[in-house]
């Protein structure tokens, strides 16, 4: 079957789910202006002082077509979990706005805690950051806490 043929079979049976569920199925952007989909990286901005800084070990954030992939954050100052989550949860902020994004479109949150036993803590802070629909959530607490003594590390998925 050509790629064609297996396109119009999608299409079509997305018509059909659409006349059912009333969902609409929609294309990422990219594939549609280009035909291709692009890695892109959203580094962080050189200064006068580290211009000539080797490339960093990665990036902070990548999008992949319209799906946009951050890095973990991490609050790297003494502070209680209720500071770090607030600190961590602007960082991020931040690099969605940045790269085209907001916390209203983050699909996928992966929270780290140096102590389960912060979890109550941390969900103080975090409820209510990501509009009416919050994201999917995995927490867990490695075994060998979390680099730079950060109380909480989060990474995401989201949507531009």
């Amino acid at each position: 079957m050509s790629k064609q043929s297996r396109r119009s079979l999608l299409m079509n049976a997305a018509s059909a789910a659409v006349a059912v569920t009333g969902v609409t199925v929609v294309e990422p952007a990219v594939a549609q202006t280009t035909g291709k989909l692009e890695k892109k990286s959203y580094p962080v901005k050189k200064n006068a002082d580290n211009a000539s800084a080797a490339p960093p070990l990665f990036s902070s954030a990548v999008s992949y077509g319209n799906l946009l992939f951050l890095a973990g954050v991490g609050a790297h100052f003494k502070g209680t979990i209720e500071e770090h989550t607030k600190h961590v949860l602007d960082e991020l902020e931040k690099n969605l706005i940045g790269a085209g994004s907001s916390m209203e479109k983050v699909l996928k949150v992966n929270v780290y805690l140096n102590d389960i036993n912060d979890w109550e803590k941390m969900n103080t802070v975090y409820a209510g950051r990501w509009g009416k629909v919050p994201p999917v959530r995995t927490t867990i607490a490695p075994a060998g806490g979390i680099p730079g003594n950060s109380l909480v590390e989060i990474d995401l998925i989201a949507y531009i």
